[in-house]
């Protein structure tokens, strides 16, 4: 027994385990038998157990009694007794014998001779009691032996022989409907003969046989032509939706073209709360006048879950109900009342809503069998597998945009007129973006406000901007379900697994989260993760982006956090938050180290366990890893700031600094490192305050603030020179000489690399250490030294380009540029700065890509190359623009002052 169940690896406690079963098995047979005994039926016999059942316990051995004296009494004219022996041996058979219990070739043998002794009862009990005028005897042994041998021509010929007898035409006919498209689609083949016969006898009704008294014959009719008008009424204050109803009428129009041999299916899916159910309803009554055989409309809530929606088979029902079926005639199957459903739809104009869908295969029986016939299905996922195998169109119902959101809601407000003013306005619309711009919560809230009349726009938004309590603004009372239910209709379908994702995900910031932070942020295996993330998105919780992020609606959000909180302990909640910062410092750490800052990287501590931080593979990922993620970034230095744990916040700003630098993204820096500097301070860090002061100072400067650049730095270095930190204490230098240059301070510009220069080079630092003699050349240049400035700047650009440092060559070339036209060589000029603004392009360098630009114009207009000079305008304009904020005060005014000087048409515009 034990290698029966377990096979070669069974566990140490198999034994225990098989004593366990056997008990078990005693009760079922016996259910009052008490714990440990032996019961009737299952001894010990040996090392292990034997079945003792007699003759008259078995039903397999009672059914072959039964049958055998049923033959005996046919033989002695006996019909009625030998009746009465069949139905009561049918009556032993519930099912397949054996179920799925066959493990071998003798044993599928044994199992499937029983069944077919079950076949041969019931064909011939059938047979004998449609001769005595009894059908009904025997109908639901047949629907059994139908489900039980689907393929079996016999079993089903005699089941349409046995349903037309009994009255049942309608049922008889779907039946052999349904068996002929069966034998098509698994084994290619068309009824038999017999199968034939017995569908020409249902449809003339000449299954029972004839008798003296025609009036004691029951014949059923097809049911009554019924026209039913089922759609709910349209929503009075519907708004909006004119994408949507464009779209749906252009399909209408187009599924009406001729060649057509399937209804128009269109599925719509859309989050809970949303308005697909709204929507499907107004475009159905929109267009029920085409639809002249009528109108169905089923509420299939699949919504509430897998015990709570409606089974195809009670869907059907309920729809040959509406098609004028009796209940009487309803046939007993799926597979019949399938059947029977298309073949009353056949061929008409029937217009079928079927809203809150779970999935593919509740919907898929109750699709009319007609060209002319249209289908509108509402869901919470998309049903792809509708789309793949019955055509239907996808579409999905998203949020509406802010002016419908706007006017749904003040539609709603039905009570006495409100005041409105510039103050109020702004309050609706920050309610608005505060419900996510969600209907069914929109709609609340203005009945709400409606309701009570002195509760005011300001109050509501209050309420809404508590984000712990949000879902409270939105009461419910009895029929109608409040944002949080219908979200948690989606939650009680998830997985253990997505639903522990779902709850996790209320950490993540406003700007989303990508699959690979996802995957530090559960700490679970990639793949479990991923698998749950696509669940989520499949049922509408999660949005998934083109640029791979997932957001959460607000409001979702929001039910996430207060089951994250009411769910997961206090150490969970915390290692969760932190898991997913660490995996925005390590990861960014691993993206700087790529971008080649000017400093060795500050390593992190190690992460915690279950943190996978990304890995890009070259300059190019790393600096896209940056432009996608940078609002996450800088959302995760501010929650880490506020919390006070999981990661240092000034260790992650640092790894930002370089990207949003040569991005442009100036306000970001500044602001990024203000709440670094902050945190810092707050902890008594000063190595992070110091680092942060460097930072800001670099913002600053490429705001033009040189003053407070100088006073920052001066901070920052006195802190490093406490603590003998001399790489730093040469930055300080490189920094403060870009200061000064920019000041117009030569001497001190030149005085500072030139310590700077030292420094790199006591610390071996070549990279750095041509950097500084870098700008020692440029302020050769600034000075008027120009025959000076010229081997200094040849040999920066060689070493530069020997350590393949493309970063900076855009910045040398331009000063190579300002050199070589104030010696005249302008032609050659041009040709540095063209090559500048390419090289700096290349790597994403938009300072320097401007500058080049900016100083091309200016030299082209010097030539008298105005065509020239007002291309590479239109190009410094084109960098600009993708500055945030459109670049600083002093870049607009230095293009807008180019532009004057080539007249009105170079604007820029």
């Amino acid at each position: 027994m034990i290698d029966l169940v377990w096979g070669a690896d069974p566990p140490a406690s198999a034994v225990n385990i098989i004593h366990k079963y056997i008990g078990a098995l005693r009760r079922l047979m016996e259910p009052g038998l008490p714990l440990r005994a032996p019961g009737s039926y299952l001894l010990r016999h040996g090392d292990g157990y034997q079945f003792v059942a007699g003759p008259a316990t078995l039903d397999l051995v009672t059914f072959r009694r039964l049958v055998s004296s049923a033959k005996s009494k046919l033989g002695q004219d006996r019909a009625a007794e030998a009746l009465d022996d069949y139905v009561e041996a049918l009556r032993l058979c519930h099912g397949t014998a054996g179920g799925a219990l066959a493990d071998s070739v003798a044993a599928s043998a044994v199992l499937t001779g029983i069944d077919g002794e079950f076949f041969d009862t019931v064909v011939a009990a059938a047979e004998l009691a449609v001769q005595l005028r009894q059908p009904d005897r025997v109908l639901s042994s047949l629907r059994l032996a139908g489900e039980m041998g689907r393929l079996n021509e016999i079993v089903h010929a005699s089941l349409v022989t046995t349903l037309a007898a009994a009255g049942h035409q309608a049922e008889a006919l779907a039946t052999f409907g349904a068996i002929r498209l069966r034998l098509a689609d698994e084994l290619g083949i068309d009824p038999g003969n017999d199968l034939q016969n017995t569908q020409r006898r249902a449809l003339t009704q000449t299954a029972m046989p004839p008798a003296e008294d025609v009036a004691a014959l029951q014949v059923v009719a097809t049911p009554a032509a019924v026209i039913p008008a089922q759609l709910p009424p349209d929503l009075p204050l519907f708004v909006g939706r004119e994408s949507e109803l464009t779209l749906l009428a252009d399909l209408v129009s187009g599924g009406q073209a001729a060649g057509r041999t399937s209804p128009l299916v269109i599925a719509m899916a859309g989050m809970g709360g949303v308005g697909k159910s709204t929507l499907s309803v107004h475009f159905a009554h929109l267009n029920a006048g085409k639809f002249t055989d009528g109108q169905l409309y089923l509420d299939l809530q699949g919504h509430l879950g897998e015990d709570e929606n409606v089974a195809a088979g009670d869907a059907l029902r309920s729809l040959l109900y509406a098609l004028g079926v009796a209940a009487p005639d309803v046939p007993d199957t799926v597979d019949a009342r399938t059947g029977l459903y298309r073949s009353l739809t056949a061929g008409k104009r029937i217009l079928v809503v079927l809203d809150n869908v779970r999935d593919v295969a509740q919907v898929r029986p109750l699709l009319p069998n007609s060209a002319q016939s249209l289908v509108l299905v509402s869901s919470r996922q998309p049903l792809v597998g509708l789309a793949v195998l019955d055509g239907a169109h996808l579409l999905g119902v998203d949020l509406p945009d802010m002016p419908t959101a706007r006017q749904l809601l003040k539609r709603r407000l039905t009570g006495p007129p409100r005041r409105t003013d510039a103050s109020s306005s702004a309050t609706i619309d920050e309610i608005i973006e505060l419900c996510g711009r969600l209907p069914l919560a929109l709609a609340i809230l203005a009945a709400r406000l409606t309701a009570r009349p002195q509760l005011s726009f300001a109050t509501v938004a209050t309420e809404l901007r508590d984000g712990a309590r949000r879902l409270q603004a939105f009461p419910c009372g009895r029929g109608v379900s409040d944002p949080r239910t219908a979200f948690s209709w989606s939650y009680r379908q998830l997985s253990p697994a997505a639903a522990r994702l779902f709850r996790l995900l209320s950490v993540t910031l406003s700007s989303g989260v990508a699959r690979p932070a996802c995957i530090s942020l559960s700490g679970r295996e990639p793949a479990e993760t991923e698998a749950a993330l696509d669940e989520l998105a499949e049922m509408g919780l999660v949005t998934e982006h083109e640029d791979g992020r997932f957001t959460s609606h607000v409001l979702v959000k929001a039910y996430a956090d207060e089951l994250f909180r009411h769910t997961e302990p206090p150490p969970e909640r915390k290692s969760t938050i932190s898991r997913l910062l660490q995996h925005y410092l390590h990861s960014s750490f691993n993206a700087q180290v790529i971008l080649e800052p000017n400093r060795t990287p500050i390593q992190p501590p190690p992460p915690l366990p279950g943190v996978m931080p990304e890995r890009l593979r070259n300059y190019a990922e790393a600096f896209q890893w940056f432009a996608v993620r940078r609002e996450m970034l800088k959302e995760a230095v501010q929650v880490a700031a506020d919390l006070g744990y999981g990661i240092v916040p000034w260790q992650l700003a640092l790894t930002m600094q370089q990207y949003l630098q040569w991005a442009g993204y100036y306000q970001d820096w500044g602001e990024i490192m203000r709440a670094a500097l902050h945190a810092a301070r707050q902890c008594g860090d000063v190595v992070g305050e110091a680092h942060s002061l460097r930072s800001l100072a670099g913002a600053r400067h490429s705001f033009g603030d040189y003053n407070e650049a100088l006073r920052l730095l001066s901070e920052a270095l006195h802190i490093y020179e406490e603590r003998g930190m001399r790489l730093e204490q040469a930055l300080i230098h490189t920094n403060s000489h870009r200061v000064y240059s920019a000041l117009g301070r030569h001497d001190l510009a030149v005085e500072h690399s030139k310590e700077a220069q030292s420094l790199f080079r006591d610390l071996g630092n070549r990279r750095s250490e041509n950097l500084s003699l870098f700008y020692q050349g440029k302020s050769l240049v600034d000075m008027g030294h120009f025959d000076q400035a010229i081997p200094v700047l040849r040999q920066v650009l060689e070493v530069n380009q020997q350590i393949g440092r493309g970063i900076e060559e855009g910045e040398i070339r331009n000063a190579i540029a300002c050199n070589l036209a104030e010696l005249g060589r302008l032609d050659e000029a041009v040709e540095q700065l063209e090559l500048s603004a390419q090289t700096s392009g290349q790597v994403g360098h938009r300072p320097n890509h401007f500058d080049a630009l900016r100083r091309l114009t200016d030299l082209l207009i010097t030539t008298g190359d105005m065509d020239g000079a007002r291309q590479a305008l239109e190009r410094a304009h084109a960098v600009l623009r993708e500055f945030q904020g459109g670049g600083t005060e002093s870049m607009r005014a230095e293009l807008a002052e180019l532009a004057l000087k080539l007249g009105p048409d170079a604007t820029g515009n």
